[in-house]
């Protein structure tokens, strides 16, 4: 498993985290930041997956 795999997924759980807490508190912002942390995370994870595919994992 590519090391960009488990960063990404990492990011997508803390973008999961902070989308949750904007909604309870009412913080746009914050949920915002999240979804965007979110994108980012699928997009790295995205990217390992294709690495470990060229590598034949």
């Amino acid at each position: 498993m590519d090391k960009d795999r488990i960063k990404g997924s990492a990011e997508q759980a803390k973008g999961a985290v902070k989308e949750a807490a904007g909604k309870v508190f009412g913080d746009k912002k914050l949920e915002t930041e999240g979804k965007t942390d979110k994108a980012a995370g699928k997009v790295q994870n995205a990217i390992g997956g294709l690495k470990d595919v060229v590598r034949g994992k």
